[in-house]
């Protein structure tokens, strides 16, 4: 039998043992934060839809569900404040959209595939226009269909949501058309 060479690492430096190198445990405990479900808090905001551009407004409101303008974020879990949105029946489209775009569901059966347009759907059903643009635009999980429970969208200027006392979001950083 043959004897393995030994290999013999070479001593550390001082400078290393000063500084607290790879094996110093001093700051190896620090961790990335992550909330607790008992410390979140959900604030609910009330945005007015009049004259403002679908898209500027649905990524705002899909920011305030999924919870990234807050410093507790955590992609995991519903970190997210609910969204009321009032006189959705008074959003915008731009670059001829409601002509040009078209919603479309299937029945289940085949032949099934039915659209509609966006200005059919806007006049008809404004509530499910927006509330079907802001569904594109969070998760596509049970994470995602969690945090839509938390948007309200309503075609006119009342909500019943008062006892939940929602502040006004401040909306006149978006886009006007």
């Amino acid at each position: 039998m043959v004897p393995l060479p030994v290999t013999v690492s070479p001593p550390r430096s001082r400078a290393r043992e000063q500084l607290g190198g790879p094996d110093d445990d001093k700051d190896s405990d620090v961790r990335t934060y992550s909330p607790k479900a008992a410390e979140l808090t959900r604030s609910w905001h009330v945005l007015d839809a009049d004259g403002l551009v679908l898209g500027r407004l649905c990524t705002e409101v899909a920011r305030l569900l999924r919870g990234k303008h807050k410093v507790t974020f955590a992609p995991h879990m519903d970190t997210g404040d609910a969204v009321i949105i009032i006189n959705a029946d008074k959003i915008q489209l731009t670059a001829n959209k409601a002509a040009d775009k078209r919603a479309y569901h299937h029945s289940g059966y085949p032949g099934g595939l039915r659209s509609t347009s966006y200005a059919e759907l806007l006049e008809s059903r404004p509530a499910d226009l927006v509330t079907r643009a802001v569904r594109g635009m969070v998760p596509h999980t049970r994470l995602g269909r969690a945090q839509m429970k938390h948007l309200f969208v309503y075609a006119g200027p009342e909500h019943p949501h008062a006892a939940q006392q929602p502040t006004a979001y401040d909306t006149s950083a978006l886009r006007r058309s």
